[in-house]
């Protein structure tokens, strides 16, 4: 008799499982293409795509492809009985170890602790620590977004306030930690193609058209590492206010 398909934990063993760390696998190839953490019946919920708030991501696309084949996404518990903190760190552990899965963010403290070369490290930790002289939106940008020129990756596209990130006199671009780039918005749009020709459009979500700020905002910051309580640990937003 085959096995019965289990869709959650019985309560008394959810309640003991505490937090876990999870990998989504494509059976069609056996490909990992997701690394979550959670406790409860959450990895059952996110396999079935029930928990995901951005329907036009690549995560969603690939589950839909996945049951239009006629399979089940698969899954694994990498880690459980775990503290949040713990579950963090194993996350953005197996994140840094799959590369070109579908997460959005890197990960739990990714941007700040994640892979880098020794001469990144040295970089990030000899550089002198900005001091904010004017309202400046951080922006943390994945590292493989850079494949396209440091603007675009920057520029595109984000869940923030439209009405507060108008305010920033600077936007400043970083990659673990370190501020890379300095740029001013001209103008913040919905993240639609009509806006953005050539990006895809992205619900809830906006980008700007802007320029490389002037000199004096590269002398300032770029170069220069972010400030302690900008960077704390198992933050994953990466948009901060300095205001």
């Amino acid at each position: 008799m085959p096995d019965q398909k289990i869709d959650s934990f019985p309560p008394e063993v959810a309640d003991k499982l505490k937090y876990y760390v999870y990998r989504l696998i494509d059976p069609r190839n056996g490909e990992t293409f997701y690394i979550g953490k959670g406790k409860g019946n959450r990895v059952f919920a996110h396999a079935r795509g029930d928990i995901e708030t951005d329907s036009l991501s690549e995560k969603m696309a690939r589950i839909r492809l996945i049951k239009i084949a006629g399979f089940d996404v698969g899954h694994v518990i990498h880690r459980h009985g775990l503290s949040e903190k713990s579950a963090f760190e194993v996350e953005a552990a197996l994140i840094d170890a799959y590369p070109g899965i579908t997460n959005i963010m890197d990960g739990h403290g990714n941007s700040d602790f994640g892979v880098m070369h020794s001469s990144e490290i040295i970089k990030r930790y000899s550089a002198a620590t900005a001091e904010f002289q004017h309202k400046a939106l951080l922006i943390s940008v994945n590292r493989s977004a850079l494949d396209s020129s440091l603007y675009e990756a920057t520029r595109y596209a984000w869940r923030l306030s439209k009405k507060k990130a108008s305010e920033a006199e600077v936007i400043l671009a970083t990659v673990q930690g370190l501020i890379v780039g300095a740029f001013v918005a001209e103008t913040w749009l919905e993240a639609k193609t009509v806006n953005f020709p050539g990006r895809e459009s992205i619900e809830g979500r906006y980008g700007f058209i802007g320029h490389e700020a002037p000199v004096k905002f590269q002398q300032l910051y770029v170069g220069k590492r972010i400030p302690d309580e900008f960077r704390k640990r198992g933050a994953s937003n990466p948009i901060k206010y300095t205001w």
